[in-house]
């Protein structure tokens, strides 16, 4: 209830990232307050177990939930931070993409395969970030710290 106004900036297809007290978590909004992201099992924790639990996962699914139970009582922003670099897809193709997707368990790795590749790839149909040690390198060189979704 406490983010009506928030809510009125955020439109479909915009990347929303979440801040957690030890990581962020990403997801894609879909319009009428939902959004569509990759989760480990152990997310619905809502206390710091869910970010140690999620180191130990090797499997997510991909959810479709209200905006407001996602974010809990947490910080979020609109992030689409690679707008300047690559266009995104047609919005159409991005939601249908996004929404084929919901109930479907998947492949979830820190490093390789989280909540902040899953949407950057709905987004932009590619992966953009690559692990390098603590940090990652964006595909056209951009270090930016390793925060998707892992434990600082």
């Amino acid at each position: 209830e406490g983010l009506p106004q928030r809510r009125r900036e955020i439109k479909p297809g915009d990347l929303i990232e979440i801040f957690r007290s030890c990581y962020q978590h990403w997801g894609i909004y879909v319009g009428e307050g939902k959004v569509i992201h990759l989760a480990p099992e152990c997310d619905r924790l809502a206390n710091g177990a869910a970010s140690v639990l999620a180191v130990l996962s090797d499997r997510a699914y991909v959810k479709k939930d209200w905006l407001e139970t996602v974010v809990r009582n947490d910080q979020y922003r609109v992030n689409n931070k690679h707008d300047h670099t690559y266009p995104p897809l047609p919005l159409t193709k991005t939601l249908e993409r996004a929404e084929d997707l919901v109930g479907r368990e998947m492949p979830y790795n820190l490093t390789s395969h989280n909540c902040e590749h899953f949407v950057m790839e709905l987004r932009y149909a590619r992966r953009l970030l690559k692990q390098a040690g603590p940090v990652f390198v964006t595909s056209f060189g951009l270090v930016v710290k390793a925060n998707p979704c892992i434990l600082k």
